[in-house]
């Protein structure tokens, strides 16, 4: 059952920060450093016996014996042994160190996720009173601009009328001159 991601996020928290926790940590890695020594003298062990086993097999060439066979099995058996156990040890040790980073990495990214969340929850209603603001300035801004454009189009038209008048008044007078 997965834990709720408040636990997870004290857990790990208390894991990756605590002092405690850190030096037991230490303690852990120099024993795999010890166990990873004992897996390579398990396998040299085993070469070896493997090797005296292929000697006295040859050596012995064809007569043998019961008692040297079953302790060098026994002797390849040990070694054998040792080399799985030790092998499965580091091999889990490095699975889960790999494990615990990457829950580690996602408990933190969870973590930015959620304060991100927060921000853009805040953020966009600011954003939203924001660009409603922004519409209402626009709005007046393009009523202001039709008010403009309807102005400049009645100028436009007496402007046109007042000329036609003034055309019609200056040519009268012209004709009167002359």
């Amino acid at each position: 059952m997965p834990m709720p991601l408040v636990a997870r996020k004290q857990l790990f928290r208390f894991l990756t920060e605590s002092y405690v926790v850190g030096k037991i940590a230490y303690a852990l890695k120099i024993s795999f450093i010890f166990v990873a020594i004992l897996f390579v003298d398990a396998v040299q062990r085993m070469l070896r016996i493997t090797a005296e086993a292929e000697a006295a097999k040859s050596a012995n060439s064809g007569v043998n014996h019961v008692s040297t066979e079953v302790n060098i099995a026994a002797r390849k058996f040990y070694a054998q042994r040792n080399t799985y156990l030790t092998g499965f040890c580091l091999f889990l040790s490095l699975c889960m160190t790999r494990t615990i980073q990457i829950l580690v990495h996602l408990v933190r990214t969870e973590e930015e996720l959620s304060t991100l969340r927060a921000k853009t929850a805040s953020g966009s209603s600011n954003q939203i009173a924001e660009v409603e603001e922004l519409k209402a300035a626009l709005q007046k801004k393009s009523d202001d601009l039709a008010t403009l454009q309807s102005q400049a189009r009645q100028q436009a038209t007496e402007y046109d009328r007042l000329t036609g008048e003034y055309q019609q008044l200056s040519g009268s007078a012209d004709k009167r001159i002359d």
